[in-house]
């Protein structure tokens, strides 16, 4: 089992702590920047949904 953190669950708890997805710590281009970016914006989209519905 990995010890290495998951960058697509960082991404995600990131954007659960209101943490900017320009915060990203990956270098740009990489493959763990790519996970990390779809991780918050899984979570900052249905956030944003959840919003506009006022739930």
């Amino acid at each position: 089992m990995s010890t290495d953190p998951d960058p697509f669950e960082q991404g995600e708890r990131a954007a659960r702590e209101n943490i900017p997805a320009e915060a990203n710590p990956y270098q740009d281009g990489s493959e763990q920047h790519a996970l990390w970016a779809s991780g918050h914006e899984r979570v900052a989209s249905a956030r944003e949904a959840n919003e506009s519905e006022g739930t």
